[in-house]
């Protein structure tokens, strides 16, 4: 009896992380090796073809391989290439989609880490059944992924969802986009840490936080303060929290979704952000929405969330062929 699964490959600046995935989302192996991002695509695709046999070899046999799903910085769906990707040495435009058709005849996509996070919660987490759910990726940055009709939202040009860049202050922080205000400048682990230095400058409470240097300051650390009572970092949060909250709400205004995911570092703080996020949000909502979202964390597992909604975008892939 075949047994089948697809490769779901999370490609990051430092480390590259893949899997074969059943149809459920059971993982049957994993491993992760160095991106090596000063090298040319087409080397790290080489390694991954080799390290992916060795994984495929130790299953039992007759089990198949079906497609591959990429998740990858700067990602674009539709011409199947990453173009400009930060902490990556490939130049303007890769076709990633085409280095890895020359090595398997499989059903084969790509797209940004936020939308096959998106795809993951929808065909292995929280929003399994859902025709409409948002998904908010927290970490260096913010990205999302907007789920509609059952279907994800890619736009004309393939990068639809980027709230990470919607404004929060048109002259605010300087965003690395070029742009200044974004969103994702303050609510993310980068700028959770920005807005706990600015009251640091602002106030003159004592704080733990006042040992630290800016260039040292994580994430992590505010979250240690915050749970340990401390001002700065409370409040750090709570901040954090009103805008994710207020940006939130504009969010359901356009796409109206049953339910918001959060997922990546920054939403492990949990309650810590959730709940005041939760409750501002509430506050900023147009009133026919009211009581209406559900705002909760992802419930892909943590660790492997970016692999499975990779895998998640080659089951896509496999069902739209077979079709």
């Amino acid at each position: 009896m075949q047994n089948t699964c697809v490769i779901g490959i999370d490609i990051g600046g430092t480390t590259t992380s893949f899997a074969l995935v059943d149809r459920s989302g059971g993982v049957l192996g994993e491993a992760t090796l160095a991106t090596h991002a000063e090298q040319p695509a087409h080397i790290l695709v080489d390694r991954l073809c080799a390290a992916v046999a060795t994984l495929h070899a130790a299953l039992p046999p007759h089990t198949i391989i079906a497609g591959i799903g990429i998740g990858a910085p700067n990602a674009c769906y539709q011409r199947g290439t990453v173009e400009n990707p930060p902490n990556l040495n490939w130049g303007a435009s890769t076709n990633l989609v085409a280095l890895f058709r020359q090595r398997y005849d499989l059903p084969t996509a790509i797209t940004n880490d936020a939308n096959a996070a998106a795809l993951g919660e929808l065909l292995f987490g929280g929003a399994r059944g859902m025709e409409h759910a948002l998904v908010i990726t927290l970490g260096t940055g913010l990205g999302s992924g907007i789920i509609v009709n059952g279907t994800l939202l890619y736009g004309a040009g393939g990068s639809a969802g980027e709230l990470g860049h919607t404004t929060v202050a048109p002259d605010g922080r300087s965003c690395a986009c070029g742009k200044r205000g974004c969103l994702e400048t303050y609510v993310s682990a980068t700028g959770l840490c920005r807005t706990a230095c600015e009251l640091l400058a602002q106030r003159r409470e004592p704080s733990p936080l006042r040992d630290l240097s800016f260039n040292t300051l994580t994430s992590k650390q505010v979250y240690e303060a915050a749970c340990g009572g401390d001002v700065i970092a409370l409040e750090a949060f709570d901040i954090t929290a009103r805008i994710l909250g207020m940006k939130l709400a504009d969010a359901v205004a356009h796409t109206a979704p049953e339910a918001i995911f959060l997922s990546g570092g920054l939403a492990a703080a949990g309650d810590l952000l959730i709940e005041p996020a939760r409750r501002y949000m509430e506050e900023f909502l147009f009133t026919a929405y009211k009581g209406t979202i559900k705002l909760c964390r992802s419930e892909l597992p943590e660790g492997n969330g970016a692999v499975l909604g990779a895998a998640a975008l080659a089951w896509h892939e496999v069902d739209m062929t077979a079709r």
